[in-house]
């Protein structure tokens, strides 16, 4: 498999990460990791075979740890815990994510302080490796002690008890029947592989993921759209000098005038006008100042990530022949770069509406029709989309609300500070996928306000994301429905497609 993302346990990358949960591409084990899981294997085996009291492989789990386990039952210990905790409900999550987890998963077992055997390193590769995608449930952790209902029933999947997803977003496929298939034995957990399972931020962690590299090309997107408004609506380049960055000590801010300053590069709409006493609006004369904000924002959750992704995050690890207990299973880092990554894309999606709204405002837009309509009045032209947008906002308005904010215990109390991380993640996906409209109907919106200036012609960069537009959708020559043009459109900033294409042209 010479495409095959090489685990070690140690190494991962976020590129890597996308390449296989998002991309597709196969795994290879790494043989020192392969090795370095067979030492800790053998510590596990010694204690079970002494008799020793090690938590959660010859102890109970949460509030029961004080209650031991006889070796003859180990087994039956890990059986029960995995189908114990398998109590997730809600839509399955989607096949991304669940990738995302057990790769996550996979690359902290790696590590080789977790005691499992290397048959189910191998077994979790080759679920990846087949493409089969375990049915997980979205809602069910609380983001602490691991996200253990999700994780049971990848764990259950493995088992050959659980089910699988088909081939349509809603089909469901016993894992059994899978399993056979595809010519896959279920596998037997020994004694601390239910545990080492399940006790692990694996969900939290391929949200956080995902959402950082849907949030990086969304402000990329959202950067290219605000050059185009700021053309279409003639605003000043002069707010983007460098001097002002440079004075406010900022380089997120430096960075994002840099990419407005490549993409007006030639305009006969947006130009210097530095003897003018008047002023932007904010939308266009702070896009440096809020788009770097967001900028900065990425930073808390490009820090966990690149943690993370080579994080060991269950519980008790093990140390030679010493096992420790601890909390590294607690998604609170996770979950707080979830809140604020939410936050940051709230901050684009709200940004933005704001602009449209000004396209579209007759007494606001700088001698553009109302509405962008080719009839005022007989035409209403992009009236609602900027409806929508609103909507979007106040939707994501609700949702940026920290999940992490509150701690509801659980365990009999034993586990009486939790994070939440998990909701938060599932909240992100929606606030992102909201945001990624409101941008859409902006480049729609401001592509047909910037055609309505000529022969007057924007920037290098607006008139390429234009370009790059129009092979989407037809120019609004008369009204029609805009929700398959919102989507398709929405569609290719999610691909990168958009973004590509402009790049092409114009290095920002």
């Amino acid at each position: 498999m010479s495409d095959a993302v090489r685990l070690d346990g140690r190494s991962l990358t976020l590129e890597r990460f996308l390449a296989v949960a998002r991309g597709g591409q196969p795994v290879l084990l790494a043989p020192e990791a392969l090795e370095r899981a067979r030492l800790s294997r053998a510590a596990v085996e010694r204690a079970v075979a002494g008799g020793r009291a090690v938590y959660g492989v010859t102890t109970g789990f949460g509030a029961l740890s004080e209650v031991q386990i006889p070796p003859e039952r180990v087994r039956d210990l890990q059986l029960s815990l995995v189908r114990s905790h398998a109590s997730g409900t809600g839509a399955p999550l989607p096949a991304e994510v669940v990738r995302g987890v057990m790769l996550l998963r996979l690359q902290s077992l790696l590590h080789g302080l977790s005691g499992v055997r290397v048959e189910l390193l191998q077994s979790l590769a080759e679920l990846l490796n087949r493409r089969l995608v375990p049915w997980i449930p979205e809602q069910g952790s609380v983001g602490a002690s691991g996200d253990l209902a999700p994780l049971a029933h990848l764990a259950l999947a493995l088992l050959g008890e659980g089910a699988f997803c088909g081939p349509g977003p809603s089909d469901r496929q016993p894992a059994a029947e899978v399993l056979a298939r595809e010519g896959l034995a279920p596998i037997t957990l020994e004694a601390k592989e239910g545990v080492a399972l399940l006790n692990g931020t694996a969900l939290m962690g391929s949200y956080l993921a995902l959402g950082l590299a849907d949030a990086r090309g969304l402000l990329e997107a959202a950067t290219v759209a605000g050059a185009i408004s700021v053309d279409a609506l003639l605003g000043t380049t002069q707010s983007f000098d460098d001097r002002l960055g440079e004075a406010r000590n900022s380089p997120a801010e430096r960075a994002v005038a840099a990419a407005l300053r490549a993409l007006l590069d030639g305009s006969a709409l947006a130009v210097p006008r530095a003897e003018w006493a008047g002023q932007d609006p904010y939308t266009l004369r702070c896009l440096p100042q809020v788009l770097g904000a967001v900028r900065s924002g990425l930073t808390v959750a490009e820090d966990v990530v690149g943690r993370e992704l080579n994080a060991v995050t269950d519980n008790p690890l093990v140390f030679g022949d010493e096992f420790v207990s601890g909390g590294n299973f607690h998604g609170q880092s996770l979950a707080f770069a979830l809140d604020s990554l939410a936050l940051a894309v709230q901050y684009i999606a709200g940004f933005s509406e704001r602009r449209i709204s000004r396209l579209v405002h007759p007494a606001l837009n700088r001698g553009l029709p109302a509405f962008l309509a080719p009839e005022p009045g007989v035409s209403s032209g992009f009236m609602v989309p900027q409806y929508v947008a609103a909507a979007l906002v106040n939707e994501n308005a609700s949702l940026v609300h920290p999940a992490s904010a509150t701690s509801v215990p659980t365990s009999a109390d034993q586990e009486d500070y939790v994070s939440m991380g998990a909701w938060a993640g599932a909240k992100l996906r929606r606030v992102l996928a909201n945001a990624r409209r409101v941008v859409a109907i902006e480049w729609i919106v401001a592509g047909a306000a910037l055609e309505h200036r000529r022969p007057h012609r924007g920037g290098k960069g607006s008139e390429a994301a234009l370009q790059a537009l129009r092979e989407h959708v037809r120019p609004w020559e008369a009204d029609r429905s805009p929700a398959d043009d919102i989507a398709r459109v929405a569609a290719a900033l999610a691909s990168g497609e958009l973004v590509r294409s402009v790049r092409a042209q114009v290095p920002f």
